[in-house]
């Protein structure tokens, strides 16, 4: 049982009630953990999983013990987002630790898609190879399906998942276009041509058990761990261990088994010893696609959800577990986003950033203990092609002009049936004060127009750097997209 004590720099400690503190209990220790060992990084994500669906954020008909572990012994981020409200651009952002649209990367591809990233773009697992790390992802890419674009040439070892979302495959019944065939790969090799429902049943302890076996077969050399679950994007599968299990229907059960899959990764790390000098990451790619209703995922109370730059398109759910480095119980308040997470592993283990500019900054600090640390400033919501469509610093988010697509105007579907989206419809120049108003209801700009200034001068330099489509602003600072004729 844990009593809360709030630091005055924003991080919740929780400490024991029998009276010994949790944070004095775990102070930083050396370097490497106590272990002489370089640090491994575990990174699992999720996809579409909302900010409220977890026992920690507010799930109920469903517990996630594994996950609740994590946050016990970890520190939870409550102020945490994904670069992207969509998957393609979100994962793009957080491999190379740019603004999505910084390398043209903004929008999701599809099967027919031509591009991906560039080859020039270092992402972690390149960034990391120097330093002695191989590195693994396993479940999905969705950074491009041709072979030059596929994980292998980006720096990953290994190999193992599918190559865009697990709705892209002729057995989806929401399709209005018929899709070609949904593959299975192990490097750079198809090895199932066409995965059916019934593989997707057992995607996650599939993943789950390729994930045991990396750790296992390189548990004596620094580790990179990418595991991108397929779930619990729509269509939702499950296997028949956790089929009927929660009280929350289809959806509930999914998550019952990506908690197993994170307690499976845990009892591997325990296994091997490799506890202390690992750190493992759990977030998501984005919010809950909202207009699947019972097959998706809790914004929480947040604004929206998938596909738009309000709080519930973004602010998604972060854990970070790294014992004998970050105190345990801890609760960060502060700005922090996946685009900072390559910077962070980089910092941690000694590897030289990218040559180019990059848009993350290092949570290092934060990690460590130091709750005064502030590293990120402000963080920018750039959406469809390079719209700037929103800004926000520790305490305010300003709004910006643009037009959107809601949920709510229309009632969701159930069971695998998505409902119809709302129109597009504007949202208007706005500040909202997040510490009071998550929810983003209240404009506030005429209370605090020194937080609209301060919140347009960063805009002002992010249209002249990254550009906005918005305002007729190129941008100075944008690189190409990868295309098929870049790796001829």
């Amino acid at each position: 049982m844990y009593a809360n004590l709030i630091h005055p720099a924003g991080i919740t400690l929780l400490t024991c009630c029998a009276g010994i503190s949790t944070l004095e209990a775990a102070k930083p220790q050396p370097e490497n953990n106590r272990t002489g060992r370089p640090t491994n990084f575990i990174i699992i994500q999720m996809d579409d999983m909302g900010y409220g669906d977890l026992t920690v954020t507010g799930a109920i008909g469903y517990r996630t013990p594994n996950i609740d572990r994590l946050c016990a012994e970890g520190m939870r981020f409550t102020n945490y987002y994904s670069a992207s409200p969509v998957s393609s651009a979100s994962r793009a952002g957080l491999m190379t630790g740019c603004y999505p649209t910084r390398i043209n990367f903004p929008t999701v591809l599809g099967t027919s898609s031509k591009v991906g990233l560039h080859p020039d773009e270092e992402t972690i697992p390149e960034i990391l190879k120097p330093q002695g790390y191989v590195s693994c992802i396993v479940g999905k890419w969705h950074l491009g399906h041709y072979p030059e674009f596929l994980p292998l040439n980006h720096g990953f070892d290994e190999y193992f998942g599918l190559p865009y979302s697990n709705d892209m495959s002729p057995y989806n019944p929401n399709s209005k276009k018929k899709l070609p065939p949904l593959p299975l790969f192990e490097g750079n090799e198809i090895v199932d041509p066409n995965v059916t429902p019934e593989d997707q049943d057992m995607l996650t302890t599939m993943y789950t058990e390729r994930s045991i076996r990396f750790i296992e077969e390189n548990r004596n050399r620094p580790f990179f761990l990418y595991l991108a679950h397929s779930m619990p994007h729509v269509p939702l599968h499950v296997s028949d261990k956790f089929r009927g299990k929660s009280e929350q229907g289809l959806y509930g059960d999914v998550m019952m088994e990506i908690d197993w899959s994170v307690g499976e990764i845990l009892k591997t790390l325990e296994k091997y010893g490799l506890e202390e000098n690992t750190l493992i990451i759990f977030t998501s790619d984005n919010g809950p696609w909202l207009n699947y209703g019972n097959h998706a995922g809790s914004a929480g109370g947040l604004r929206e959800g998938k596909g738009t730059t309000f709080e519930g398109g973004q602010r998604v759910a972060c854990i970070m577990r790294w014992p004998g480095k970050i105190p345990s119980g801890t609760v960060n308040n502060h700005l922090a986003s996946s685009i900072d997470l390559l910077p962070t592993l980089a910092d941690i283990c000694g590897a030289t950033l990218p040559a180019h500019k990059i848009d993350g900054v290092s949570l290092r600090p934060m990690l460590e203990g130091d709750f005064d640390a502030t590293p990120r400033k402000y963080f920018l919501f750039y959406y469809r092609k390079n719209d700037l469509e929103a800004a926000r610093n520790e305490r305010f988010k300003l709004v910006l002009p643009h037009m959107y697509r809601t949920y709510e105007h229309s009632v969701p579907a159930n069971d695998g049936v998505h409902g119809t989206m709302g129109p597009r419809v504007a949202a208007p120049y706005a500040l909202y004060d997040l510490r009071r108003d998550p929810g983003e209801r209240y404009d506030v700009q005429t209370i605090y127009p020194d937080a609209v200034k301060e919140l347009m001068e960063i805009v002002e330099k992010a249209r002249e750097d990254i550009g906005d489509d918005l305002t007729g602003h190129p941008g100075s600072g944008r690189r190409p997209v990868g295309t098929l004729s870049d790796s001829e």
